[in-house]
């Protein structure tokens, strides 16, 4: 048996004998998952008022993230799209160097 297959099994027999921690596993996703939705809601508001919106987001989106594959999936894309914008906006700087 691998050193993984032994945890996996010690923490299944854990929470065989235990059912409070499961209930207490399932209380700190909820907790996740209530917290991220109140940082995205609290960035969405941001974009609109002054504070750090995106920021905000982002930082719910990693936190939903960590519970639900659509979250991580959207954390990517904002990534890639960050990078897209940081090589234009650099691209446009070299561009405009070299013009003056």
């Amino acid at each position: 048996m691998t050193n993984y297959e032994l945890r996996i099994t010690n923490y299944e027999k854990m929470h065989k004998r235990n059912p409070i921690i499961k209930t207490i596993d399932q209380a700190k996703r909820l907790i996740k998952i209530v917290v991220g939705f109140t940082v995205c809601a609290v960035g969405l508001i941001m974009l609109v008022t002054p504070g750090p919106g995106i920021a905000a987001i982002l930082i719910g989106l990693a936190l939903l993230g960590t519970e639900f594959v659509w979250a991580k999936k959207l954390m990517k894309r904002f990534e890639k799209e960050a990078h897209n914008v940081k090589n234009s906006f650099v691209n446009n700087f070299i561009n405009n160097k070299k013009n003056n």
